[in-house]
């Protein structure tokens, strides 16, 4: 046992031994070319603004003539340009994209019938209107059961109606919800 002993400090702690492991220092490597330690670190110079696809020759004379008879076109006729020039060229249309979730700003005037028919809702939010002052207790007991609210968050938020108890929920959820606080003396509605 001492051997084995004896071996494992040889190991753990070559220089005892007067054998040292030199190829496990950064400076005996061969690769390796030390750093002037006086020396200022480079400072490289940046472009202002990055164009990967390097520089760009000026548009001819031709191009800006078509740019400012365009840009001196009325509205209804520049949006004309886009579906005539892809007549023209042959380019394949464009299938929209199903965007649910996402806003989309304003529909254009231009928008075919199909996009002006309003997009049913499918999340709602859970407003408490009111309820009876007999019934608080058994009204912050119910928000208690489907929300992660401890009983004094509950009271509070009961005490500030109306207020928005639960957002982003389903229609079947949110109706089963409306029930349960009717059921106990609350008014709720879907937002």
């Amino acid at each position: 046992m001492k051997v084995a002993t004896l071996y494992r400090i040889a190991r753990a702690h070559p220089t005892l031994f007067g054998k040292t492991n030199l190829q496990q220092y950064r400076c005996f490597q061969p690769d390796f070319v030390p750093r002037d330690p006086k020396a200022k670190p480079t400072r490289y110079k940046y472009p202002d603004s990055y164009d990967p696809y390097g520089p760009r020759p000026p548009p001819s004379d031709k191009i800006v003539q078509l740019a400012e008879k365009i840009a001196s076109l009325p509205p209804e006729e520049r949006m004309q340009i886009g579906p005539a020039l892809r007549d023209k060229v042959m380019h394949p249309k464009l299938q929209p994209i199903a965007v649910e979730g996402i806003d989309l700003g304003t529909p254009r005037a231009g928008s075919s019938k199909a996009e002006e028919k309003k997009a049913e809702k499918t999340t709602f939010d859970i407003k408490l209107e009111k309820f009876d002052a007999g019934a608080k207790l058994k009204v912050i007991k119910e928000i208690r059961s489907f929300t992660d609210l401890g009983l004094k968050e509950a009271k509070d938020l009961v005490e500030k109606v109306p207020v928005i108890l639960k957002q982003q929920v389903t229609k079947d959820e949110a109706n089963s919800i409306i029930e349960k606080i009717k059921a106990v003396g609350g008014v709720a509605v879907m937002e």
